[in-house]
């Protein structure tokens, strides 16, 4: 079993190695020394979505949403607030579909908001339409036992 976990900075995009023992809570990254986990998503583009997906060895939550749609609006406090409470034990991402359209495309993404949660580089649970804080808490936490039941 590893000793280290990989995380991807979200300040520079560099792939941090975290000893497993160590909290992750006020871990800084080693390149730019800002905090690995800020309990806020963060926007990302098509380049950096791909790198916290293949690199994150810890659950990646990305909010598929655009700037004219009123539900991701609405949405966005929400998922700003499930943030609080997922970080640091799921990195969450903001990804405008607008701005990456072959990610969109790739995963099949035909209604906005879209929540995909994402293991290991490959999709384990998939949800459409706004939800609250909550629900995008209960949601993903389900979706991880799932997971982990269903691939120990």
């Amino acid at each position: 079993m590893s000793t280290t976990r990989q995380i991807v900075c979200g300040s520079c995009g560099r792939v941090n190695r975290l000893p497993v023992e160590r909290a992750a809570e006020g871990a800084r990254c080693g390149a730019c020394h800002q905090p690995m986990f800020t309990g806020h998503p963060i926007e990302v583009d098509e380049e950096a979505f791909s790198r916290h997906v293949a690199n994150n060895d810890i659950p990646v939550l990305v909010d598929v949403w655009a700037p004219w749609c009123g539900p991701c609006r609405a949405m966005a406090p929400m998922f700003e607030r499930a943030a609080q409470q997922l970080d640091p034990k799921v990195r969450l991402l903001k990804l405008n579909s607008d701005n990456a359209p072959s990610v969109s495309s790739r995963f099949n993404i035909s209604g906005i908001p879209t929540l995909l949660l994402m293991r290991g580089g490959r999709e384990i649970a998939r949800q459409a339409g706004a939800m609250d804080a909550r629900s995008i808490v209960a949601w993903t936490e389900a979706g991880l036992t799932r997971s982990e039941r269903d691939h120990p």
